[in-house]
């Protein structure tokens, strides 16, 4: 049952996590996307570090909102 409710608040969460990026424009949608994989790629290369996570998600949003630009 306990894991019946996790899957249903992730299921939710989540829903309302892509229905916000509808409105977003592409460069805000290529920070976003490159501070989840920074965010994502700090964790794992520091083990679990707070400070790694949160340096990783800086420099991925950085570099997602700098490609984005060289697009144009």
């Amino acid at each position: 049952m306990k894991t019946i409710h996790v899957f249903s608040v992730g299921a939710v969460v989540a829903t309302l996590m892509l229905g916000g990026c509808s409105t977003m424009t592409p460069q805000e949608k290529d920070t976003a996307i490159g501070a989840a994989v920074g965010g994502a790629a700090g964790n794992v290369l520091t083990g679990g570090s707070a400070a790694g996570t949160i340096g990783g998600a800086a420099v991925g949003g950085i570099v997602g909102h700098e490609t984005s630009k060289s697009k144009k």
